[in-house]
């Protein structure tokens, strides 16, 4: 692949991160957006989908990816709303590198505490029953609330996310992203800014493909070298930080993922296991990042599966 046809494949995988996956269906369902904090000069908002007045519902969260560095709110994934028998909540945060983790987080954390405070009154939602769920970057933060947020979500559900920070997969080059053409530390920074931001364009691929061609995404991430600061990271790896008051979680991921590996989820498939956490482990053979290469008739048992998990733990939703 030459550069030309590389820059394009790019493009295209990164802006299929922010397409309205809603678009999937016959009509896009009513969307309702909030700012739910105003934090570094950036408003923070959240989108609800399928409030109704009149009747309470449970509350399905969704944390989008993007490696903490692109996309946002605007891309649902479909199947966490097929019949709308829950009201679904879509949040952006700040990203990075602008912004670190710590900051991130604590927009997660903000977000959840918005919805447990302000959704009841605002979208006649019960928090009671709540469901997080996120692909990648998003199946991080999702794994991250099993842990940093109370009251905790009743059910967790991770496509491809990943349980460390500090690994060698993220801490080294990557061979896998050094076969595509290399991006220069110039061209990787005219795609990001200095002030903070909470929805990126598909663009800011570059800074990423940039940090993983040069083992340095912690760093730009964190402010932090997991080298040098080993222990820093315990606190953001949530395979660290699995108890037996850990939800019950859904960990769904591709053997042929080459984005974040699959032993990420085999990892917290043993963390859930040592402490006895409910759990249900969907090995995806051959499947790639987020499900890539997957049939659609597969992808439609995963996601049955995974919601038969969440009825068994929190009713209908």
């Amino acid at each position: 692949m030459n550069r030309q046809e590389f820059l394009k494949a790019l493009a295209a995988a990164t802006a299929s991160l922010l397409v309205p996956r809603w678009s999937w269906g016959d009509q896009t369902p009513e969307v309702k957006t909030f700012t739910y904090k105003t934090a570094g000069g950036c408003d923070i908002k959240l989108d609800a989908y399928g409030s109704d007045p009149e009747v309470k519902k449970p509350v399905i969260v969704h944390i989008h990816g993007g490696a903490l560095i692109i996309g946002s709110r605007k891309s649902p994934p479909m199947w966490v709303n097929p019949q709308g028998d829950h009201v679904l909540i879509s949040i952006d945060y700040r990203l990075a590198p602008e912004t670190k983790l710590p900051a991130i987080i604590e927009d997660v954390q903000d977000a959840f505490r918005w919805v447990h405070q302000k959704g009841p009154q605002l979208l006649n939602i019960d928090p009671r029953n709540l469901v997080a769920v996120g692909e990648s970057a998003g199946g991080y933060l999702t794994l991250m609330t099993g842990f940093c947020v109370n009251p905790r979500p009743r059910v967790l559900i991770a496509n491809a996310g990943y349980g460390t920070l500090d690994s060698p997969w993220y801490t080294r080059p990557s061979e896998h992203y050094r076969q595509q053409p290399l991006v220069s530390q110039e061209e990787a920074y005219a795609t990001v800014g200095t002030v903070c931001v909470s929805e990126g364009p598909g663009t800011r691929g570059r800074f990423y493909l940039y940090c993983r061609q040069n083992g340095i995404w912690p760093q730009q991430v964190t402010g932090h070298n997991p080298d040098t600061e080993p222990r820093w990271f315990d606190r953001y790896c949530p395979a660290r930080n699995v108890s037996a008051k850990y939800p019950p979680t859904v960990l769904i991921h591709g053997t042929a993922d080459t984005d974040v590996p699959y032993e990420e989820s085999v990892g917290m498939d043993k963390a859930l296991t040592k402490f006895n956490v409910p759990h249900k482990f969907i090995t995806v053979p051959g499947g790639q990042h987020v499900l890539g290469g997957v049939s659609d008739a597969d992808k439609a048992r995963i996601y049955a599966e995974t919601l038969e998990f969440v009825k068994e733990h929190v009713g209908v939703i």
